[in-house]
């Protein structure tokens, strides 16, 4: 152990990272006033996890490393996933992020599952589940004689359940849902999110297998298997299920891939089992049972004053971070029996990285150059050799894992390891906010960006290490770096120095193909798999998609996710008129220009008046608009006088004072879309339910228009609206994260 660190040191937090640390972290009373500061959790979480000390019989050295961990988190030079920052002593106590649990072909076995799942949801963890074992749609039922329903319908049981569980938790439920591409409803699962209603609380990713890519490279058949009787069902064209597979995703982002025959190649105990799942964002593959035990080194602390990466730093940190996650193991308190068991078992823990794209700006190497590809292995290479070495020390302390006997590890005569995996590749969106970092392995999500917070002031948030180089070379003004919140790349902005344009690079400013070298580079020397998203231009084709697959199969990732810039948020512009989705403000894009005070009205306005059909008669909606966006909105109803004319009235009011406040539209139509005092099938064209569900369409409508006659009028770097804030969500990660208010779809 290295010496003891000094007790008082504070964490140096951004102003953004003390919001979302109140917000997501801190303990609070019943008010929800915050009862503790971020040194009190960080002390509360490192002494929590030294205590596991007692368990090995090291409990001396728990108050000093108890120091050591404090000094690692506060320092923001290692922080672990967010269950346990939250949780570690108290009473929930549940640390872990993400669980994989089997999906059996009964129904006791998927019910149990079901029950399960919202008992891990409620602990604030996520799910990821292979339905492949599930018999296809209409196959025989022995035992009541009739025909099973299939995998998809049962996923929509557990997509329901997710949604009432989430509803009253701190942090929302995510599930992946994996299925075989030799299943036979493959086809229906591929397609099962052209409507944008259904299980949208689930990640959706095929399960590809080697036959199956060399099949499509063949353009060759395939078989297809029925899960229930081991049988070749029939036999199916590759390459037309590979479209199918690509078609989707460049829709609208879903399904990724994943290669199973690579998870299983990489299984350290196929003794115990084959992996069929991973957790909610594709990087950590886990036997049924399991659970993720996650955490993320700040690569950008560790780098020296002269600009050189810190490898000594570096190997001690990986060091102590491995016995910090150990300890997670032994401190947990698991939501199931079975979890603790198969955990403590094969004790797998995932040390990852964030702040890569910091350390490269910091090392001067643009991200996409072969030298910062070649340096991303080299990096990866070294976190797995040190903490491999770590796990064999502890192993010697500790002993090994529970099921090393039967291993590959063992097959293969390696020294005994305390942890079955060592190392992952994990998103880490609101992790990298409280640590001021640049997400995962991605490139910068923005280099400058506007920021709401609760009182309605717009803040402007610019990369550290951008503004200190703007401000020292002397060109540093509030004004650029508006204009380059607003415009969303440097690239084509002559006033800043081509030096810096090259090293201050956004995801969008990277090739698809350069997204996929580095995640294959970090992959490469990465136990488990590495979770990251491949950034498309709006205008990209089907078959660059396809080819990026192709690519991800060829380099050696174990899975990919794409996200075609617009193609979620924007989705509504392409689906049959008069569909609409689960969340419909996803459909109206971020008016960039809002400001956070509310603004004079003017004297002339433009605007469109929209009549919608309702069930009390014809009502004539009016939306006006000044120069930064939706003003205020009118309404009047066919027939004067009564209540829905006054409600209507005082719709109108409301939705007006939140616009020149500094509400987003989109924020208008979540609150007012679907409520329903009539049919439940609604009226006329646009199926309208209700006054109130009459005007949110109303705004989409003149939305879409406005977007039509002007597509620069979407936010350039946007992937949809936070449903907590109504700032831009980012796509990193393989998830979508708010930098605004650290939001994470997979959180």
């Amino acid at each position: 152990m290295t010496m003891k660190m000094d007790q008082s040191t504070t964490p140096a937090l951004s102003a953004n990272a003390v919001i979302v640390l109140e917000r997501r972290y801190l303990k609070r009373d019943a008010e929800g006033r915050p009862l503790e500061t971020p040194t009190d959790m960080f002390r509360r979480v490192a002494e929590t996890l030294a205590a596991a000390e007692e368990s090995f019989g090291t409990g001396s050295e728990a108050a000093e490393l108890a120091d050591e961990f404090y000094r690692l988190m506060s320092s923001l030079e290692f922080l672990p996933n967010s269950p346990t920052l939250m949780n570690a002593g108290r009473e929930l106590g549940q640390l872990s992020a993400c669980f994989v649990l089997p999906v059996g072909d009964s129904m006791e076995s998927i019910f149990e599952a079901i029950k399960n799942t919202a008992l891990i949801h409620k602990s604030g963890g996520g799910t990821g589940f292979s339905f492949s074992q599930v018999r296809p749609a209409n196959d025989t039922v022995r035992s009541t004689s009739g025909v099973s329903s299939g995998p998809l319908s049962f996923m929509k049981v557990f997509d329901a359940a997710t949604e009432t569980i989430k509803q009253g938790g701190t942090r929302r439920g995510a599930n992946m849902g994996i299925l075989r591409v030799d299943h036979p409803d493959i086809m229906d699962f591929i397609m099962a999110k052209r409507d944008q209603t259904v299980l949208t609380n689930f990640n959706l990713s095929v399960g590809l297998t080697e036959a199956f890519m060399e099949a499509v490279e063949a353009d060759s058949e395939y078989d297809i298997i029925n899960p229930r009787s081991g049988q070749v069902a029939k036999r199916m064209p590759a390459r037309k299920v590979f479209e199918h597979i690509v078609e989707m995703a460049w829709t609208n982002g879903e399904p990724g891939i994943i290669f199973l025959d690579r998870l299983n190649r990489d299984n350290p105990t196929p003794q115990v089992g084959q992996i069929e799942a991973t957790n909610p964002c594709g990087e950590q593959p886990l036997l049924p049972y399991e659970s993720c035990n996650l955490g993320s080194i700040h690569l950008g602390k560790m780098v020296t004053a002269d600009g050189q990466v810190d490898w000594p730093k570096l190997a001690r940190t990986v060091r102590l971070a491995v016995r910090f996650l150990d300890n997670v193991i032994e401190a947990n308190t698991y939501p199931l029996a079975q979890i603790a068991e198969m955990t403590r078992a094969n004790r797998k823990i995932g040390l990852g990285v964030m702040g890569w794209a910091d350390m490269l700006i910091m090392l001067g190497l643009p991200y996409s150059d072969p030298e910062a590809v070649a340096l991303g292995e080299e990096l990866m290479r070294f976190i797995t050799a040190e903490a491999r070495q770590a796990s064999r020390e502890l192993a010697a302390m500790r002993g090994p894992f529970a099921n090393f006997a039967g291993s590959t590890y063992a097959q293969r005569g390696e020294e005994p390891l305390r942890n079955a995996t060592c190392t992952t590749i994990a998103p880490t969106g609101t992790i990298s906010i409280i640590a001021s970092a640049s997400s995962g392995v991605e490139p910068l999500f923005a280099i400058s960006f506007v920021r709401q917070v609760l009182d309605n002031d717009i803040l402007l948030e610019v990369h550290p290490l951008f503004e200190k180089i703007a401000r020292e070379r002397g060109f540093y003004s509030p004004e650029l770096m508006k204009r380059i919140a607003e415009h969303g790349t440097i690239q084509d902005l002559p006033e800043i120095p081509e030096d810096l344009r090259r090293i201050f690079v956004t995801a969008h400013d990277i090739s698809p193909e350069d997204h996929v070298r580095m995640q294959a580079a970090f992959q490469k020397h990465t136990d488990n798999a590495v979770s990251k998203t491949v950034n498309f231009p709006q205008d990209a084709t089907r078959d660059e998609v396809a080819t990026v697959y192709r690519m991800a199969w060829q380099q050696g990732c174990k899975g990919v996710t794409i996200y075609r810039d617009g193609s979620r948020d924007l989705q509504v512009l392409s689906v049959a008129k008069g569909k609409t989705e689960s969340r419909p403000e996803d459909s109206v894009p971020v008016e960039s220009q809002k400001a956070g005070r509310k603004r004079e009205r003017p004297r002339a306005l433009r605007g469109s008046t929209y009549q919608m059909e309702t069930g009390c008669g014809p009502l004539y909606v009016t939306i006006n608009e000044d120069n930064q966006g939706l003003f205020e909105l009118f309404t009047t109803m066919g027939k004067a006088g009564g209540c829905a004319a006054s409600q209507c009235e005082a719709i109108g009011r409301l939705v007006s004072l939140a616009w020149r406040s500094g509400v987003q539209a989109r924020q208008a139509v979540k609150q007012l879309i679907g409520i329903t005092c009539h049919k439940p099938s609604g009226f006329g064209a646009n199926r309208v339910t209700s006054c109130a569900d009459a005007v949110a369409k109303a705004i989409q409508m003149h939305m879409r228009d406005r977007l039509e006659e002007n597509p620069a009028a979407a936010h350039t770097q946007n992937g949809g609206a936070c449903p907590e804030c109504g700032g831009p969500v980012e796509h990193e990660g393989g998830c979508c994260v708010c930098h605004a208010c650290g939001y994470s779809e997979c959180a």
